[in-house]
């Protein structure tokens, strides 16, 4: 299982942790905020009271042994800079950056940053897929051509295995969890029967995705 490090937990940062520790993943968030701290810690793994931009402190927590690091600030550009650089120099394999222009998104690339996202931007992005659409519940571009997206279970796939339904071979996309009310299966086994109202999270080609919600327009309800 992989290791995420959140570094500062304002908004963006705080719902990245709790999102990925929900889903199953080791997460630990780290701040400079006692109070940011205080509010997050029993909703993540680990979290840590600690001056982002501090090489040592953030030394000691062992950055360089986490698989992933998500540098969740935008306002402070010197804090996301530096954090960037200690984590790139630390040996982190994955660096995600927020970035609040394409200014800043361009120094964190020059400077090791594998991924770089606006969230306002992104987030105008995904609301405009789900007013379009009303079989796409969420929607997350990974690039122009990847996509994962939460949909209803269409009607036609209630009661069938995932086997069964064979959607790599046939629409290619993956299932990455399965959503039943309260409950959320983020390593559906293949005999997994879908059931109705249940939500997937699948990824995969926009086409492929697009066909989908086309296909089952009439099936599907909004959350």
């Amino acid at each position: 299982m992989k290791q995420y490090i959140v570094i500062g937990c304002g908004r963006f940062g705080a719902s990245v942790a709790t999102t990925m520790h929900l889903l199953g993943h080791q997460v630990m968030a780290i701040d400079k905020g006692e109070e940011i701290i205080q509010n997050i810690s029993d909703k993540v793994t680990h979290a840590a009271i600690v001056d982002v931009t501090d090489e040592v402190a953030l030394r000691s927590l062992g950055l360089g042994n986490f698989d992933v690091a998500i540098v969740a600030i935008g306002s402070d550009i010197r804090a996301s800079i530096m954090a960037t650089l200690i984590a790139k120099e630390m040996g982190v394999p994955h660096i995600v950056c927020k970035a609040k222009d394409e200014l800043q998104a361009k120094v964190l690339y020059k400077i090791g940053a594998d991924r770089v996202v606006f969230p306002e931007r992104d987030m105008g992005v995904r609301v405009a897929h789900n007013l379009v659409s009303d079989n796409i519940l969420d929607h997350i571009e990974l690039d122009p051509e990847y996509s994962i997206v939460e949909i209803v279970t269409p009607n036609k796939w209630v009661g069938k295995t995932l086997i069964e339904l064979d959607l790599r071979a046939k629409y290619e996309i993956t299932v990455l969890a399965i959503k039943t009310g309260k409950s959320i299966n983020v390593t559906p086994s293949p005999q997994e029967e879908l059931k109705a109202g249940s939500i997937l999270v699948v990824i995969g080609q926009n086409n492929s995705i697009s066909a989908i919600a086309s296909e089952n327009k009439d099936l599907i309800r909004r959350r």
